[in-house]
C-alpha cells in the first residue's frame, strides 16, 4: 500500500517499488485545499496511476476533518507540530487500509519531497505502522536523485507540479 501525496512525487517511488512489490496506491489527502486544487491533483493521480497500470484508492475527501486534527496548529511553522500532525493523521488512514486489506506493509511518496524530513516521516510511519500491526518502508526516495527523476518523470507524463504541499497553512501556499 502506497500513500501518495501527489502524482508527481509518486512517478519516482512507484517506478522504484515496482520492482519489488504490487502495488495499490491510496491517494488520501484531506490537507489540500482548495477544493479545486485537490481536483487538479486527483485528475493526475488517476492518469499516472492509468499510466503505470497501478490499483488506486480513493477515500472520501473529507477538510473538515483534517481542519478539525490541527486545529490550534494552523499558524505553527512549516515542518513543525502542524506537519506532524498531518502525517500522522494520513498514515493512520493508510495503515488502517493495508491492514483491512490484507497488506502486510505501507509505505509514503512523501520522501521524495526535498521539503520533507524523511527521519521525522520515517518515524511516525513507523510508529502507526506498529500501532495498526502492519510494517512501514522507510526510506528516504529523494536520494540518489529521487527527487530529480520525479521531476524528469513528471514533465515526461504532463502532470501538474503544484507550488505547495496542499496545505492551506503551508509557508509557499498560494491562492
Amino acid at each position: 500500500m502506497l500513500h501518495a501525496c501527489c502524482a508527481p512525487c509518486a512517478t519516482h517511488v512507484i517506478e522504484v517499488l515496482s520492482n519489488s512489490y504490487k502495488l495499490t496506491v491510496l491517494f488520501y489527502n484531506p490537507n489540500i485545499q482548495p477544493a479545486n486544487e485537490y481536483k487538479k491533483r486527483l485528475e493526475d493521480i488517476k492518469k499516472l496511476c492509468d499510466i503505470k497500470n497501478t490499483e488506486l484508492l480513493l477515500p472520501e475527501y473529507n477538510p473538515d476533518i483534517w481542519s478539525e486534527a490541527i486545529k490550534g496548529y494552523e499558524s505553527e511553522p512549516e515542518g513543525k507540530g502542524r506537519c506532524r500532525i498531518c502525517f500522522n493523521f494520513r498514515f493512520k488512514k493508510a495503515a488502517e487500509t493495508a491492514a483491512m486489506s490484507g497488506y502486510s506493509k505501507f509505505a509514503t511518496t512523501l520522501t521524495v519531497s526535498p521539503h520533507k524530513d524523511a527521519k521525522v516521516i520515517n518515524s511516525i510511519g513507523k510508529n502507526i505502522a506498529d500501532e495498526f500491526g502492519v510494517n512501514f518502508l522507510e526510506e528516504d526516495f529523494k536520494k540518489k536523485d529521487g527527487y530529480k527523476r520525479s521531476c524528469d518523470l513528471s514533465r515526461k507524463y504532463g502532470l501538474y507540479r503544484q507550488k505547495y504541499c496542499g496545505c492551506i497553512y503551508s509557508n509557499c501556499h498560494e491562492l
